[in-house]
C-alpha cells in the first residue's frame, strides 16, 4: 500500500473505535496483519499519523506508546447502562465458561478416539491373537503328548538331592574355614598368601 493510500489508515482507526480500547502498535500489527498485509513500520506510521490528527489519543509509559480511541466521540454512559454492561459480561464470562468445560470434553473424546485402534486395526490384531492362539494350542498339545515328562516324584528326589549336597557343601565349606583360621593363628603370612601357596601346592599335587 502506498504512503497515499489511505485505506490502510481508516481500517486502523475504525479497528481502533469498534474495539475502543489501549492498543500498542505491536498489538495493531498483530491483529491486523492478515487483514491489511502492512509491515509493522506502516502500522507505526499510520498510528502515528492518526494521532498527530487528533483522530485517536497516544500515552506514553517509558519507551511504549500505547493508543486508544479518542473518547469524546462516544456517548456518556449511565450508571444504568454499565450495570447492564456488566451484567453482559456475566453472562457472557458464564457462557465462555461453558463452551470451554465442553471442548475440553470434546478435546478428551478426540484424544481417546486418536488412540484408539480403527476397525480394520483391531479386525488384523483379532487375527493375529488368533493365529497366536492356534499356536500355543499346537504346542502345548506337543507338551502334553511327549513321552519325557518330570514327574511329581522325580522333581522332588531331585530338589531333595539338590538340598542334601548344598548342606553337605555348606558343611565342608565351614569346616575348611575353621581350620584355615586355626592355621591362621601361627602362620607368620596373610590368609591371602596362604590360600595362593595352597592353591599352588595343590596344583603340583594334582600334576604328580
Amino acid at each position: 500500500m502506498s504512503k497515499k493510500d489511505p485505506q490502510g489508515v481508516a481500517v486502523i482507526l475504525d479497528y481502533m473505535n469498534e474495539n475502543n480500547r489501549p492498543y500498542s502498535a505491536q498489538d495493531v500489527f498483530g491483529n491486523l496483519q492478515k487483514q491489511l498485509g502492512l509491515g509493522k513500520t506502516a502500522v507505526v506510521k499510520a498510528m502515528e499519523q492518526l494521532a498527530q490528527q487528533g483522530k485517536i489519543k497516544e500515552k506514553v509509559y517509558g519507551k511504549q506508546k500505547i493508543y486508544f480511541a479518542d473518547q469524546s466521540q462516544f456517548a456518556d454512559v449511565s450508571d444504568a447502562d454499565l450495570g447492564d454492561l456488566d451484567g453482559r459480561i456475566a453472562e457472557l464470562n458464564s457462557q465462555v465458561q461453558t463452551v470451554t468445560q465442553s471442548c475440553k470434553k470434546l478435546d478428551a473424546a478426540l484424544k481417546e478416539l486418536q488412540s484408539s485402534l480403527t476397525t480394520e486395526e483391531m479386525t488384523k490384531e483379532v487375527e493375529e491373537l488368533k493365529q497366536e492362539c492356534c499356536a500355543c494350542r499346537e504346542r502345548l498339545k506337543g507338551i502334553k503328548s511327549a513321552d519325557n515328562h518330570v514327574t511329581p516324584e522325580e522333581k522332588e528326589k531331585v530338589y531333595k538331592e539338590r538340598n542334601a549336597y548344598l548342606k553337605e557343601w555348606k558343611k565342608r565349606k565351614r569346616l575348611a574355614s575353621d581350620m584355615i583360621d586355626s592355621i591362621l593363628e601361627g602362620y607368620p603370612k596373610s590368609k591371602k598368601q596362604f590360600l595362593v601357596s595352597g592353591f599352588i601346592f595343590a596344583s603340583l599335587s594334582q600334576m604328580q
